[in-house]
């Protein structure tokens, strides 16, 4: 056990930096890994970060996670919950601060579909669908997120 002492600065930045906590059923079950994260997320303290980009950032790394489960036959969507909103195939996302997280991509149908979300009512349901189209590989959405979160543009910088 580390008994280091700490500096207030030390111990505020501690508490400002990102902590992630899961436990499953299944102990094979995969985890978000802490070492797989960004360092567009590691390194910038929460605190300096809008709701919005937040929300998307760790979005975005359950969205990467459930990805990493499914078989070449399904891709991610998204359920809603209440009315018949139905699923949507997520194929973008985005968010805009200081508090709007958005996605975008196709209903069942194939209809564009767009969900623009506050961050107070953020509820997200990653669902499978078989892939659109057989003949591709599946879209790995979370997967191309993910490798841009670096990229993504700091306005306190």
């Amino acid at each position: 056990m580390d008994h280091m002492i700490k500096t207030a600065a030390e111990a505020v930045e501690a508490d400002a930096l990102p902590k992630c906590y899961e436990s499953h059923t299944n102990p094979a079950q995969r985890k978000i890994e802490i070492a797989e994260i960004p360092k567009a997320i590691s390194e910038k303290p929460v605190t300096q970060k809008s709701p919005a980009q937040w929300a998307y950032e760790r979005t975005v790394l359950y969205l990467k996670n459930f990805e990493e489960q499914l078989d070449n036959e399904h891709e991610v969507a998204m359920g809603f919950t209440g009315g018949d909103a139905g699923v949507l195939r997520i194929e973008g996302m985005g968010y805009f601060d200081p508090d709007i997280v958005t996605f975008y991509g196709t209903d069942g149908d194939g209809g564009r579909t767009q969900l623009v979300q506050h961050v107070s009512q953020l509820n997200v349901m990653f669902r499978t669908l078989p892939k659109a189209d057989d003949s591709k590989a599946p879209n790995r959405i979370g997967f191309r997120l993910f490798e841009h979160l670096d990229q993504v543009p700091d306005k306190t910088s």
